[in-house]
């Protein structure tokens, strides 16, 4: 009610969605929402796994922009070309305009939800861009605090001398993540506080080995397995 508009759905019971697609178009009307199709697209990523059969999928919301196959593009740290889209129908698609959400293919590695991905004139400019930006992103993961050594973390444990562990957790797809993440937040003990100093989705790599040992870190695997060299 007031200045919120409330709408009774249910995905279940197939009612009210039709009213509540109305809704979202008449307050983007009243607030005069506007994008611009005709530049380069920004947006978000909501989404993103590795498919065992085609490699690193985002599903992303172009914002502003039109996404079209064949452009350079970068979500977050990673970087690629788009090699196909499909949207929420499963159609196959060669370009999407602001408002569009489209699952993407063709990035390096998998993005993080909530990434903001941008598009490049060229994939030589995207991966300088992602090189950049993972360098910083290493930088700032191994200047995080070091609280706990797991040679002798027992041993401090039991003099009281540390009462942190220190995990690093990566899964198939973000939403497994999350839900671990949640899962050990919830766990409640005077003997150990558990922290997560890094999550994400994609397989086990060498910069999370990095960032393990330089943290004094354990690595949690789910649903994917490390190289031979990790």
């Amino acid at each position: 009610g007031g200045d919120t508009i409330f709408v009774n759905v249910s995905a279940k019971q197939k009612i009210g969605i039709d009213n509540l697609l109305d809704m979202i178009l008449l307050q983007s009307e009243m607030l005069e929402l506007k994008a611009n199709p005709n530049k380069h697209a920004r947006g978000i990523v909501l989404e993103a796994e590795m498919d065992p059969g085609q490699g690193p999928l985002a599903t992303v919301l172009v914002r502003e922009g039109t996404l079209s196959v064949g452009q350079a593009i970068v979500c977050g740290v990673q970087y690629g070309r788009i090699r196909a889209m499909v949207d929420d129908a499963g159609r196959r698609i060669d370009s999407a305009g602001p408002s569009t959400p489209v699952e993407v293919f063709g990035l390096n590695g998998v993005a993080d939800a909530g990434d903001e991905f941008i598009v490049l004139e060229d994939e030589k400019n995207a991966k300088l861009v992602s090189e950049t930006r993972m360098q910083k992103q290493r930088a700032k993961d191994l200047t995080r605090n070091n609280r706990v050594s797991l040679e002798n973390f027992f041993e401090q444990m039991k003099a009281g001398d540390v009462n942190h562990l220190n995990l690093i957790i990566k899964a198939d797809v973000n939403g497994s993540c999350e839900a671990i993440e949640d899962a050990l937040k919830k766990i409640r003990t005077d003997e150990v506080q558990i922290n997560v100093i890094h999550s994400g989705a994609g397989a086990i790599i060498e910069s999370d080995v990095l960032l393990a040992s330089a943290s004094n870190a354990i690595i949690l695997g789910f649903n994917v397995r490390p190289s031979g060299k990790v």
